[in-house]
């Protein structure tokens, strides 16, 4: 009985063999079989858009960041917005305005006091335009480098504009308006009266 599986399986081993031997070489499977990754979806491709989508969000933030002494007067306006009254005489912030005393401050005045922006003494004069809202104003005592600009940043609205000297102001006021309004009143109180 041994020798017959023996002989039996000699026979299919014999076979298989000979199955195999006919069959065709292996070669590389057809192209159309293959998985093709495409360029966009390789993982340099992809780092890069990430990369590029971050400079992308974050470079036009960075170019309408406003300068430092504008950023810090914007934070010294949020923590004073409620804040009101007349805690110095208006004529030192006439004086560094370039207005006549008789002309008087513009708008209706709600906070007008010295101040203390980036270690530079300021006037801080917050005041109300009908046709625009409240703005709030810095003038500085000491000759201040500040480019003019304009923007929005911090949730509100800024500008730098010139006083009749030729020294930086800064305008902050959460309507843009309110802004347009007050240079508007500045530059009627400098105009020279005839």
């Amino acid at each position: 009985m041994a020798s017959s599986i023996n002989k039996d399986e000699d026979d299919f081993d014999l076979r298989v063999r000979m199955a195999l031997l006919d069959q065709t070489p292996p070669c590389e499977p057809p192209k159309a079989l293959q998985r093709v990754i495409p360029w966009h979806a390789r993982l340099p491709a992809r780092l890069g858009g990430v990369a590029f989508m971050l400079l992308a969000l974050l470079l036009p933030l960075e170019l309408m960041r406003p300068e430092a002494l504008v950023r810090d007067a914007i934070e010294h306006e949020y923590f004073e917005r409620t804040l009101r009254g007349q805690f110095m005489s208006p004529r030192p912030l006439l004086d560094q305005l370039g207005l006549a005393p008789a002309a008087g401050l513009p708008g209706y005045s709600q906070l007008v006091r010295p101040c203390e922006i980036s270690g530079r003494a300021a006037y801080h004069l917050t005041t109300f335009f009908e046709k625009g809202g409240l703005v709030t104003l810095f003038a500085f005592k000491e000759p201040t480098t500040l480019a003019d600009g304009s923007g929005w940043w911090g949730n509100v609205h800024w500008q730098v504009i010139r006083s009749r000297h030729g020294q930086p102001l800064i305008l902050v006021a959460q309507k843009r308006q309110a802004l347009e309004a007050a240079q508007l009143a500045f530059k009627q109180s400098q105009a020279p009266h005839s």
